[in-house]
């Protein structure tokens, strides 16, 4: 089962992420291996907790999604991800984590450019903005601070549901809390070919990967069930807001 999955270490969960076929390629595992789930959990908790597949607070509200979830996602758009000057959205960017994996997986572009699936960033968008600040703060201290001075990993601070369009197309666009319908502006804002990776739903949700073609074309699929937070506004998650 999915849950048990964790492990003692980043290098332990990641094996036993492998080991139930869950990551299934190796530049996945790759990407997730370079990326110490700890560093983006406040206060650094004990290993048995920073490494258990589980979702975890982040405060504010908001949880970081358990590992065997991240690694499915990743699973789903690394196909889109392949290719020099390909770019990335994370909607709900929360603590960073996938923002720095998703760097790692997405190879840059030689040249620092962009080519036609995309402009060569890994963008995060989160509407919490102390969480938009500390994102950045954990991924300066997972060796990535200089990726964020030169602009190839962004974080800004608005309504994920309306996507980051300063930054279109994108080759992905992962979505992490649930929507209750799919958002037309992030299939707007997809690259051809893109894939939007989705929870849609209010009680019962899913899984939807919605693909768009080199023709414009778009295709929608259902995944699997799961359960996520509500994608909603910031004072709806937070009331402070």
């Amino acid at each position: 089962m999915a849950w048990r999955c964790g492990g003692k270490s980043n290098a332990e969960l990641i094996a036993n992420l492998c080991r139930a076929q869950i990551i299934e390629t190796p530049a996945v595992a790759e990407a997730m291996g370079k990326i110490d789930r700890r560093n983006y959990l406040p206060g650094r908790p004990h290993p048995n907790i920073s490494y258990a597949d589980s979702p975890q607070s982040i405060d504010y509200g908001a949880t970081i999604s358990a590992p065997h979830m991240h690694a499915y996602a990743l699973e789903s758009l690394a196909p889109f991800l392949n290719r020099p000057g390909a770019s990335a959205l994370d909607v709900g960017s929360g603590s960073g984590y996938l923002l720095g994996v998703l760097h790692h997986l997405a190879p840059p572009s030689p040249s620092g450019g962009s080519d036609a699936q995309g402009n060569g960033k890994i963008i995060g968008i989160e509407h919490i903005p102390e969480l938009a600040e500390a994102s950045k703060e954990n991924l300066q201290d997972d060796g990535l601070g200089q990726h964020l001075a030169s602009g190839r990993i962004e974080v800004h601070t608005g309504d994920g549901r309306l996507g980051w369009p300063p930054g279109a197309p994108y080759s992905v666009i992962h979505v992490g809390a649930a929507a209750p319908v799919i958002p037309q502006a992030l299939i707007d804002q997809l690259a051809r070919p893109g894939r939007l990776f989705i929870p849609v739903g209010e009680h019962s949700q899913d899984i939807w990967e919605i693909d768009r073609a080199e023709d414009g074309s778009v295709t929608r699929r259902k995944v699997m069930g799961v359960r996520y937070v509500p994608l909603t506004d910031a004072s709806s998650q937070w009331p402070r807001y």
